[in-house]
């Protein structure tokens, strides 16, 4: 068993919500311990309105990206288990997959710069950039394997014509 399949079984959500705890943690713990130069806007976006309304945009368009990813999968008829791509049944090219490969994947991240930008702390930036790293490496390469193997030629010209992330 390679270290790849071994971290599959954690699923996206929970590894979303991991980074999240883990912002959370190094945002509170860093401000908790005196380190307060590190912070970007104090303590998180109290008295910043901007930052607030930034904060809420980007979630919301991370959730409505997530949702709209969500309907176009389903009324494809197509699996949603992002563990399970062999159960696909369809290649969904249309839509947001038109501009992203893993537009749900966008919306987790953007909900967790959504996050990242409440708490105000730049050292943040880093666990979206872990997060990124470990959705491609670990659970993007996997996905991208079963549908090679399901779909061949169709899914490489789709890979050719669409990023990964955007």
């Amino acid at each position: 068993m390679s270290w790849r399949q071994r971290l599959l079984w954690l699923p996206p959500p929970v590894i979303t919500g991991l980074a999240a705890l883990m912002m959370w943690l190094t945002s509170t713990k860093l401000a908790g311990g005196g380190v307060s130069e590190i912070e970007l806007a104090g303590s998180g976006i109290a008295g910043q309105p901007w930052l607030f309304l930034m904060s809420i945009a980007v979630g919301i368009a991370g959730l409505l990206l997530m949702l709209i990813s969500a309907f176009t999968l389903r009324r494809a008829h197509t699996t949603l288990l992002p563990f399970a791509p062999e159960r696909a049944t369809a290649l969904v090219t249309q839509g947001v997959f038109s501009y992203s490969r893993n537009p749900i994947y966008v919306g987790d991240l953007m909900l967790l710069l959504a996050w990242a930008i409440w708490l105000g702390n730049v050292i943040n930036v880093l666990w979206l950039a872990l997060f990124v790293l470990y959705m491609s490496k670990v659970q993007i390469a996997a996905e991208e394997q079963a549908l090679q193997t399901k779909f061949g030629l169709a899914y490489q010209q789709y890979c050719q014509r669409v990023r990964r992330w955007l």
